[in-house]
């Protein structure tokens, strides 16, 4: 089945929810209008429609190929890469300054799930290097970004992020790859690092890995890990390549799905030491690390977007040939499966969640332009801290949401999504990963509860939940008969989103083990009733342009209330599970002892 990019239904999001047209005028200090950003997504469309998404199928079944160090790149990759690179798709919020177009990073984000769509594991790759990019402008020395930015942001040089070692996953104060000091200002890395996206490929001529190790006099744990640049081919002062330095791809994971994407085994200083530079200070390489981390974060939401498109575009041309059953429209013959109720249910499902996750995805990359580039003080402050409140909703959430998308449309395709040759199970397969890597949902949900909502003393989240509580007051006010009962559904989630905030606030002072047991839950239904808000807001927008003559945007209206009135319901008992706190009687570990 071929896929299309939803360009139409990005743009229409990027307006109706995040709306970036008015901000541009009147928020933004940026250099564009709509139209332009309409010109970008829709020929990003095109090129992932026509060039990327071709390779995803014949991807998955020859993948990333691995012999004597050297990967090689499944057929086609390396064309299509090159001519991505040189359409300049790397540079879309890069910083002029070094060669990029410098538009709003909902515009990237958009690219992104464009991207993504098309080919998750032809994505991967510059979605690392976007980061790498980011944690080197923010921290680099002014000679490390002129010679590194420049062919990164033009899509010559690829980045990477070296954080996982295996003792160290997520807890990365057991990370154990050392840095020792050279004569020159340089350094040396030795170490071992597992997980490594595009750790080594054949599409491009360098490659710059960025390093987390440990200098011998550092303090322990994380406050000791310090940030390195090591390129795969060291760079001489005219920005020409040199000789090889001392780091190498040991081998290549054989993985459950995004076979395509080489997930490497790195090799550091087996013999003079990798020649690196550092990032930043030494010892605070978290800092900076955690600048491509959050990037990557919410471009791991936008993965999730992204693949739960494309599985429901496949799902719903397979419900509308295949033909089971009759259907209530009777007849003799057998009826298409998109006659049937429940097919239809989890077709509106699939819609409906990825649709509110993209709107919480733009309204996270919204908050992070207005960060960056808001017109008063008070405004970036602001702005930050929706954004870091936003985040890791935006990539759990919506990283779930791929999942159960995917896992919706194998459902219907029946034994045929099953089998591998149709294509739905690969969908599957490479969402999966996106919940667990740049961060695992159940650490985005920790990180929500114990460090995101006590920001700016709570109000940040309260003034999320008191926009969600003006959503539901403008579908009641202004909204048509087509909404139906979306403006209460709305607004009792949005009542227990605000109890259950108050609960987390509560255990956080009291029984912090009872906010750490809720986080995942919380974070669900900060997901789902913010996701309502984005789509009634989407139907209010559609409305609103069916008064002015245009009345193509009206099926929004029915999403919304189908949102509302089918799955937004769960919140309430979403809120009374948080309230019930942690321990059942008896305890965790007499239930979940073994009982063989």
């Amino acid at each position: 089945m071929s896929y299309r990019s939803p360009v139409g239904d990005i743009l229409f999001s990027l307006k109706a929810v995040a709306g970036l047209p008015e901000m541009i005028g009147s928020e933004l200090d940026a250099d564009c209008d709509w139209d332009t950003v309409s010109s970008v997504v829709a020929e990003a469309g095109r090129f992932a429609t026509d060039e990327i998404a071709p390779l995803n199928r014949p991807g998955d079944i020859v993948g990333a190929r691995y012999e004597n160090g050297i990967v090689a790149m499944p057929p086609g990759f390396a064309d299509v890469y090159r001519r991505w690179a040189e359409a300049g798709w790397g540079s879309v919020s890069a910083p002029a300054e070094f060669g990029g177009m410098g538009l709003p990073h909902q515009v990237n984000v958009a690219c992104t799930e464009i991207w993504n769509g098309a080919s998750m594991a032809f994505a991967l790759c510059p979605l690392l290097t976007e980061g790498a990019i980011g944690a080197l402008k923010a921290f680099g020395s002014r000679e490390l970004l002129d010679l590194y930015l420049p062919p990164m942001i033009a899509g010559r040089w690829t980045g990477t992020m070296n954080l996982t070692e295996p003792q160290a996953g997520s807890d990365l104060n057991a990370v154990r790859t050392r840095a020792e000091r050279a004569n020159d200002g340089s350094y040396r890395v030795f170490g071992q690092k597992i997980f490594i996206t595009y750790g080594e490929h054949d599409m491009v001529d360098n490659i710059v890995h960025l390093v987390l190790a440990r200098l011998a006099d550092a303090p322990p744990g994380t406050r000791g890990l310090s940030l390195f640049l090591a390129p795969k081919f060291l760079v001489n002062s005219d920005g020409s390549l040199g000789q090889r330095n001392d780091l190498r791809c040991a081998s290549i994971e054989h993985k459950l799905g995004i076979h395509a994407s080489p997930t490497c085994v790195m090799i550091y200083g087996e013999n003079e030491g990798a020649k690196a530079w550092l990032i930043g200070e030494e010892n605070r390489g978290l800092a900076a690390m955690f600048v491509m981390m959050n990037a990557a974060r919410l471009a791991v939401g936008t993965q999730g977007v992204g693949v739960g498109e494309r599985a429901y575009q496949q799902a719903l041309a397979f419900a509308r040939d295949r033909r089971q059953g009759r259907g209530p429209k009777g007849g003799d013959g057998m009826a298409p499966i998109i006659e049937h109720a429940d097919i239809q249910r989890m077709l509106m499902t699939m819609k409906a969640n990825v649709q509110a996750a993209r709107g919480i995805c733009h309204l996270t990359a919204a908050s992070l332009d207005l960060a960056s580039h808001g017109r008063t003080a008070e405004a970036r402050a602001a702005a930050a801290d929706r954004a870091a409140l936003l985040t890791p909703v935006a990539k759990a959430f919506s990283s779930d949401i791929g999942d159960e998308a995917a896992s919706l449309g194998v459902q219907i395709h029946g034994g045929m999504g099953f089998i591998e040759e149709t294509g739905a199970a690969q969908h599957m397969r490479d969402s999966r990963i996106a919940a667990i890597y740049e961060g695992a949902n159940g650490v985005q949900a920790i990180d929500l509860v114990q460090r995101k909502l006590p920001l700016n003393g709570g109000e940040t989240v309260r003034q999320e939940i008191a926009g969600i509580r003006e959503v539901a007051q403008q579908v009641d006010k202004t909204g048509s008969a087509g909404f139906g009962g979306t403006a209460a559904a709305l607004s009792e989630a949005a009542s227990a989103l605000d109890a259950a905030t108050r609960d987390i606030h509560q255990w956080l002072q009291s029984d912090p083990q009872s906010a750490l047991a809720g986080a995942s839950q919380y974070l669900k239904l900060f997901g789902l009733t913010l996701g309502g808000a984005c789509l009634a807001k989407a139907g209010l927008a559609a409305e609103a342009e069916a008064a002015q003559g245009n009345s193509g945007e009206l099926a929004r209206v029915g999403l919304a209330r189908f949102f509302a009135s089918k799955l937004l319901p769960v919140a309430p008992g979403i809120a009374r599970a948080i309230a019930a706190g942690a321990a059942p009687q008896h305890g965790y570990e007499a239930i979940l002892a073994d009982s063989a």
